[in-house]
This record gives structure tokens, sequence and C-alpha cells, in this order.
């Protein structure tokens, strides 16, 4: 079985989110079935935009971690999520949006797509008493 690559786009106000996201997701890692990368596993010295491009190339699942940070970020937004989508369109990659935080998501253009959590409501909203139960 092929290991399953996820590429996290996310901004860096959520990653705290993002990091126990990936906790969640550890087993799967543990298991041989996914392998995570962001932007964090970036070394010193290498030309980050590239590798960041590289890596949204050649993911098979992009998650979109939503909040207003990440649609106010002009990288996250007309980068990533835009090369994200580009994938997603040509059929070479699985585009998930996951709502973090509260914010207007509906016109943006993942807004056609089914996001999570079910109900689309975010993580840290109302309703939610503890994120580990829903991630």
């Amino acid at each position: 079985m092929e290991i399953i690559r996820v590429f996290y786009s996310y901004a860096h106000e959520d990653e705290r989110l993002r990091r126990k996201l990936e906790t969640h997701l550890g087993l799967l890692q543990q298991q041989g079935l996914i392998v995570g990368w962001h932007d964090r596993n970036i070394s010193a010295g290498t030309e980050w935009a590239q590798e960041i491009s590289d890596h949204l190339n050649t993911a098979q699942i992009i998650l979109l971690l939503v909040s207003a940070s990440f649609l106010a970020s002009k990288y996250c937004y007309s980068r990533e999520m835009m090369q994200a989508l580009e994938r997603h369109e040509n059929g070479s990659a699985r585009v998930i949006p996951i709502i973090l935080r509260p914010v207007d998501w509906k016109d943006a253009p993942f807004g056609k797509l089914q996001v999570l959590p079910t109900g689309a409501i975010p993580i840290t909203g109302r309703g939610w008493h503890n994120s580990d139960d829903h991630v």
C-alpha cells in the first residue's frame, strides 16, 4: 500500500491547532499510512517557496486549516490555497477544508467543497466542549 502524502496549509497564528491535528493523525503516521508535511519542516538554507510548492505538488491530500488568519494571509490564500484547488480540480489531489475558527468562508474559492467538521462548526467555536473529541 502506498503511503499517502498530506500537506498542511495553515496560517502560523494557527500553529497550535495544526500541531494538535497532527497529533490526532499520529496513529496513521505510526502505521505508515500517511506522512504529513508543513512549512516548519523546511531546513535552514532551503529555498522555502520552492520547497512548499514541491510538497504541494506531490501531496495527495491537502488540508486547508481555515481561520480568519488563513484567509487574510496573502501567501496562504493566493499561493497555497489556489495551487491546492487547481490540483483538486484536475483530480491530482483531494482538498479538505477544516474550519478551525469562526470566519465567513462560504464565498471563498473552496466554499463549494464539503468541509470538516460536519456541520461546518469551527473546532474552536461554541458547541465544542473539547476540540480533542472532534479533530
